[in-house]
């Protein structure tokens, strides 16, 4: 994160990530108005502000004026926000951040994920200045609505930003600074976002560290709730009757109590030891779960938690191993592979391994299951197999399966036309 004191006034949109070339109040303000007037931009402007300005220029955003639009009237607004998965962390928020930004003067605001504010309080005078630019609940402030802002651009980008003065697009909001950070669910799914506004108070690293500080919390606390919503299996009076892992897509234990979702840790744990029935020690697991920046301290500590949550399912402990009873979607696919049964084993193929994990080991066995199914429905060329191939993310752009079908479709049959007619969209793009 880049270390900046309040003083500082503009510069750049801070990321975390590598420290960008820095411009003065001035150099910013030129930048804008050249950009305004021409289209272009000078060398040296933040890169993530120069790609945020140009989203909000063909977006159509007038820079006068912005125009926030209102997603939701007062009255459903309320049922809403009750409803809303980060209605019972406020008072986490209000605890962590609000407090501390009433006495800055400061604004705090939650959004969901698609930009509309939820929650806008703090400083009553600071509330005044942003209500008079539609900084309101309810309102909705993506970046194709208003411009380049702290909360829109965080969720365009997925990333913390803070964004200083004329870093804003609209001209109405640059007497503003704004730190934000996105807030993930336990799977990874974007639920909202985390926004601290105001003067200058606002362009001090400290508050965008504060963001991402609380952000974190609300994070570990989602994840401990739904660690919480799984069965109790801890209990030797209540065993799990042939339980079943989901791994394909959305992680999921699914028992005769029904289907609970698993945290991702959590699934990349499971896949990882139903992978290797001979079991991992807590070393080997930390190399495939993050090699180089976990400890086997830490691996043991999930290995307790996620004990808590599914019981005996997983035992042993030098090495850890899953119950032998437990199966997977995984072992369904590859059992219908091996028994030769291709179609069945593609329609059981219903998406890639745990896809948001970035788990080294669990990547591998993504790619090594994708290959196998893509091996099987090339070798058994069957067309059926082949076209429904063709309709996975995977597929769509293998053209060795495109080929594949339409020399083994009906000649003229729809399969047929459409593999011909993907083909020559392919093969037109690589000329």
């Amino acid at each position: 994160m880049r270390h900046r004191s309040a003083g500082q006034g503009e510069g750049a949109v801070t990321t975390g990530a590598a420290v960008p070339v820095r411009r003065d109040r001035r150099s910013v303000r030129t930048a804008y108005d050249a950009f305004l007037d021409t289209g272009t931009l000078p060398d040296g402007l933040d890169p993530l502000v120069a790609a945020s300005w140009r989203r909000s220029r063909s977006s159509g955003v007038d820079p006068d004026t912005p125009h926030a639009t209102i997603g939701l009237p007062a009255d459903e607004l309320d049922d809403y926000r009750a409803g809303h998965p980060l209605a019972p962390l406020m008072p986490v928020v209000r605890e962590l951040v609000v407090d501390a930004a009433r006495e800055d003067g400061l604004v705090v605001a939650v959004s969901d994920d698609a930009g509309q504010l939820l929650w806008v309080e703090g400083a009553r005078s600071t509330r005044a200045t942003v209500e008079s630019v539609g900084f309101v609940p309810g309102a909705v402030w993506r970046e194709q609505d208003v411009g380049t802002n702290a909360p829109g651009t965080a969720l365009a980008t997925r990333r913390p930003v803070q964004v200083l003065g004329a870093e804003h697009f609209s001209r109405p909001v640059q007497r503003l600074n704004c730190a934000a950070a996105p807030i993930r669910d336990h799977d990874g799914t974007v639920l909202g976002v985390l926004d601290v506004t105001g003067g200058r108070p606002a362009a001090s690293h400290v508050t965008l560290s504060l963001v991402r500080a609380t952000v974190a919390s609300l994070e570990r606390e989602l994840a401990a709730r739904a660690v919480r919503q799984l069965p109790d299996r801890s209990s030797p009076s209540g065993p799990v009757a042939e339980p079943q892992l989901q791994l394909l897509g959305t992680p999921a234990l699914l028992t005769s109590d029904g289907e609970r979702r698993l945290p991702g840790r959590h699934a990349e744990i499971l896949a990882l030891l139903a992978e290797h029935p001979r079991g991992l020690t807590a070393d080997e697991l930390a190399v495939l779960l993050h090699p180089g920046d976990l400890s086997d301290v830490t691996v043991r500590a999930e290995i307790s938690r996620l004990r808590r949550a599914v019981g005996p399912l997983v035992t042993g402990s030098r090495p850890y191993r899953l119950a032998p009873h437990v199966r997977t979607d995984v072992d369904a696919v590859r059992g219908l592979l091996a028994a030769g049964e291709t179609a069945r084993a593609l329609a059981a193929w219903t998406g890639p391994l745990l896809p948001r994990s970035l788990a080294p080991g669990v990547e591998r066995l993504r790619a090594e299951l994708t290959a196998e199914v893509r091996a099987a429905v090339l070798a058994d060329a069957d067309p059926e197999a082949l076209e429904a191939w063709t309709r996975t993310d995977d597929g769509a752009d293998d053209v060795a399966a495109w080929r594949q079908l339409v020399a083994r479709a009906a000649p003229g049959s729809p399969r047929w036309t459409r593999a011909r007619a993907h083909l020559a969209v392919v093969d037109a793009a690589l000329r």
